[in-house]
């Protein structure tokens, strides 16, 4: 992997707790959600299906495997849900839940300094590249 590099997107308090907030950096339509504990996520807004904006989907939890006649709901505030064939991925790892779990969608570290959420590790625009060569 090339240069990487950090990208502030936004005093934390512009992050609502619990929804989907949508970003542009690094080249990448990016869904950041800040959890009630001022813990982030971000995943990119693509759902690598059939290329759905996946953060326009359902965010919360999802049914998880059970013995017949039960149902159990968890993950709460850890899944993403596609909105157009209802594939669900895991918030932090990016990884298919119980469908498909080959596919993946990239996720984006957050960290928080001096109360602006940074987008870390995205790659380095070319001519900072450039100038890193």
């Amino acid at each position: 992997m090339g240069p990487t590099t950090d990208i502030p997107i936004g005093n934390i308090d512009a992050f609502p707790i619990g929804k989907m907030h949508i970003v542009q950096a690094g080249g990448f339509e990016i869904g950041v959600v800040r959890h009630d504990d001022d813990s982030f996520h971000a995943i990119r807004n693509r759902c690598p299906h059939k290329g759905a904006p996946l953060c326009q989907g359902s965010f919360g939890g999802t049914m998880l495997p059970s013995a017949p006649s039960e149902l159990h709901y968890g993950l709460e505030q850890t899944v993403v849900r596609c909105p157009w064939h209802g594939y669900e991925f895991d918030l932090a790892t990016g990884q298919g839940l119980f469908s498909n779990q080959t596919m993946r969608v990239r996720t984006f570290p957050v960290s928080v300094r001096d109360g602006i959420a940074w987008l870390t590790g995205l790659p380095a625009p070319a001519r900072q590249r450039d100038d890193a060569a």
